[in-house]
């Protein structure tokens, strides 16, 4: 019973179109209320405690670290330095697409900021040189969800933050899969450009991508330093992030010199705006997070799947399929907020990794961000690219098919993220 008050509220909430944070919250309550536990006080203090973590300061500072790097010009240098080396054979606009969203993860870890600078920039050139504007939309809304998987990526540390899983495990385990979503890409890429009329960009000459090179290095060396930082001890999650705000903004103000400080004041209410919604939704969660824990509602959902808890595989394909119906109604930060507590002690009881389940997590919730009919990455790319959501569909479903496939792969074979994440440690 408990278990159908919770999901009930949350999907009534939702379906009356409520904001997620406060249907959070109100789920919380409805529980609170169903187990004779209302207290006002509680509830209150749950809030403050949501957004009061130390973990979770690394969200405003990498939310920063993305915007100063769509101001600054990071991004533009990304993407022209990629286009001086593969722009010029066929299809080399897509490589360049895909080139750039894997180097742009390793910067921001932010899926809607990468996607949205990739498509201001990308989308008017692939339109000019005969490109199908609906594959060029999918392929961009693709590879901008390798944010959320490529360190340093704040779902990884919202879900830590949530589920009490090593931040930096999650960053170190995010790498090789991050980087096979970028292969698959590739692949399924080249198979669609050998059908596509194009005009090529102009091959570049070898001192152009120098000087390329030479324009973007600075914006080479922020992965560099988070991942060298991480792995050396130097700092933690929390503290890179501090860092790579401060990194861009050097390289924003001093070394390109493409944000005025009265720019500079934009770019932060921007910053803000989007870090208060994200710390709302941690602090309304926090309330029916903590309901779930009280309720033990992890034992609910333990008995419902009990019959697979000694098979980790097939345990992990019925949770996968779960998160992906999950992700058709949920953007990825509450599917994280509201699933993580529930599935996390069902995963421990099964054996299964829990840095490896926080990483499939993850990668599976990114789905639901270029899936109809939340798909809030996707959305994002038909704005720019002024096409309709169900043009950018047909335009996608090459890309989320070979996802889903790597997916598989990686539930049949759990080796391909564990085994490299011991290397990095």
């Amino acid at each position: 019973m408990t278990l159908i008050i919770f999901l009930g509220s949350l999907v009534l909430l939702m379906v009356l179109g409520m904001p997620i944070a406060f249907a959070l919250m109100l789920t919380g309550v409805a529980l609170m209320v169903h187990l004779d536990f209302f207290d006002a006080q509680l509830v209150a203090q749950n809030l403050l405690s949501g957004a009061d973590n130390f973990p979770l300061m690394a969200v405003p500072f990498f939310i920063l670290a993305g915007e100063l790097m769509n101001a600054g010009g990071i991004s533009k240098r990304i993407i022209a330095l990629a286009v001086s080396f593969v722009g010029h054979i066929n299809g080399g606009l897509g490589y360049v697409a895909i080139a750039a969203s894997v180097l742009l993860a390793s910067l921001s870890g932010s899926a809607i900021a990468d996607t949205a600078a990739l498509a201001t920039l990308l989308i008017p050139m692939m339109r000019d040189h005969g490109y199908p504007v609906p594959r060029s939309a999918g392929l961009i809304a693709s590879g901008g969800i390798i944010a959320p998987i490529i360190p340093p990526s704040m779902p990884f540390i919202i879900y830590g933050v949530t589920t009490n899983t090593s931040i930096s495990n999650l960053f170190l385990a995010g790498i090789v899969p991050g980087a096979l979503m970028g292969v698959a890409l590739l692949a399924v890429w080249t198979v669609l450009a050998h059908k596509m009329v194009v005009t090529p960009q102009p091959k570049a000459s070898w001192s152009e991508r120098r000087a390329a090179i030479g324009d973007g290095v600075w914006a080479l060396m922020l992965p560099v330093i988070i991942l060298g930082g991480l792995r050396g001890g130097i700092f933690t999650p929390t503290e890179a992030a501090v860092v790579a705000a401060v990194y861009s903004l050097f390289v924003s103000l001093f070394i390109y010199r493409e944000v005025k400080l009265p720019e500079l004041v934009k770019v932060l209410v921007d910053a803000s705006r989007t870090t208060s919604t994200v710390m709302f939704l941690c602090a309304g969660a926090l309330v029916s997070s903590y309901m779930v824990t009280l309720a033990d509602l992890p034992s609910q959902v333990t008995d419902l799947l009990a019959p697979l808890m000694d098979n980790p595989r097939v345990l992990m394909g019925a949770v996968m399929l779960l998160l992906l119906a999950v992700g058709t109604v949920m953007d990825l930060t509450p599917t994280i907020l509201v699933m993580g507590p529930v599935l996390m002690p069902l995963a421990l009881k099964a054996g299964i990794d829990p840095t490896y389940f926080g990483v499939m997590f993850v990668l599976v919730g990114t789905l639901g961000l270029i899936h109809p009919p939340v798909c809030t990455v996707l959305n994002v790319v038909c704005g720019v690219a002024r096409i309709s959501l169900e043009s950018a569909t047909k335009g996608i479903w090459p890309f989320l098919l070979t996802y889903l496939l790597l997916t598989v792969l990686f539930i049949v074979f759990p080796g391909i993220i564990t085994i490299p994440m011991t290397w990095f440690h």
